[in-house]
């Protein structure tokens, strides 16, 4: 890994040589191409991001068991970044209460400008270290929380001074890049999903936002699945805040305990909606209480309590 990590550095002195920014010679005419062949550019390109990103599986691995061990200590996985980065991080945030069904504050979003900046860009907000302190400082970010910088091009200052008063906090630390980050850039671990320069020079909306996209969806999934969250790969902790996700729920519990849509709909009103105390209802005998009780004891897992999925 040390390796690894070495090669992906650059001396904290270096020009700018962020592949981020490099213009890329396979798309040089794009501006002369059909829509077809457009599209078809586009999709040469895309086609290399899941392998980058499957090259940091080593890096991807230690970011999940570094979320899962903050969770388990009462902390927090905080993303924090600008611009499109900082949107990934929002969007990874917002998604993880109605899938896994975990409370807001448990994985929280960061982004250089605040709320404003999710739908239109705040100018010179990336360029404020100092705002990334002071906003994790606001957040009380401390040992037992997991702070996951996401910056395409690896220098974003705001990112950089975040991920500095998160170590000074003691909290453990991750950069998300596309590019070598600097010498100088100290974290627990980087992940690096190298995917060359973009089809329009600098737009890392496109590869490194398609790449930052995969990254974060594999730590909050894999961290999630390792706490109990899901039953085999069924999503059983999930929030039923609309009519999709109710039918979801009863097709889960139908599926898991082997009856009709309408009983299932039964014993999830009896459960109060929770999909996971309506399966250990009907598979145990049980009352709600009593399945939240060994829901408690199992930690919340599932297959502790009722076996393997059908």
């Amino acid at each position: 890994m040390a390796l690894k990590l070495a090669k992906h550095r650059l001396p904290a002195n270096a020009a700018d040589t962020s592949l981020t920014e490099r213009r890329n010679p396979r798309t040089a005419d794009i501006d002369l191409a059909s829509p077809q062949e457009i599209v078809d550019l586009i999709g040469a390109e895309d086609a290399a991001v899941a392998g980058a990103v499957h090259a940091e599986r080593e890096a991807l691995a230690r970011a999940i068991e570094f979320a899962v061990a903050a969770f388990h200590s009462g902390g927090r996985l905080l993303y924090v970044g600008a611009g499109t980065s900082g949107r990934l991080g929002v969007l990874d945030a917002a998604e993880c209460p109605p899938t896994f069904g975990t409370d807001p504050s448990m994985v929280q979003a960061l982004i250089a400008g605040g709320p404003a900046a999710i739908t239109r860009a705040q100018e010179g907000a990336e360029d404020r270290p100092e705002g990334g302190a002071a906003d994790l400082a606001a957040a009380h970010v401390g040992p037992s929380d997991f702070v996951v910088g996401i910056a395409a091009s690896g220098t974003t200052p705001y990112v950089r001074g975040a991920l500095a008063y998160a170590r000074e906090a003691g909290a453990r630390t991750a950069i998300v890049a596309s590019t070598p980050i600097p010498s100088d850039l100290k974290v627990d671990v980087a992940i690096l999903p190298i995917v060359g320069p973009e089809v329009i020079t600098g737009s890392t909306r496109m590869k490194a936002g398609t790449a930052t996209k995969l990254v974060l969806n594999t730590i909050t999934t894999g961290a999630m699945i390792r706490l109990g969250k899901t039953y085999g790969n069924l999503m059983v902790d999930l929030k039923a805040t609309n009519a999709k996700l109710a039918a979801r729920s009863e097709r889960i519990v139908a599926e898991v305990s082997g009856i009709s849509r309408e009983a299932a709909r039964e014993v999830l009103a009896s459960a109060g909606g929770s999909v996971k105390v309506a399966i250990v209802m009907h598979k145990r005998g049980v009352s709600s209480a009593e399945a939240e009780r060994l829901l408690a004891e199992a930690n919340g897992v599932l297959r502790d309590i009722i076996g393997p999925p059908p």
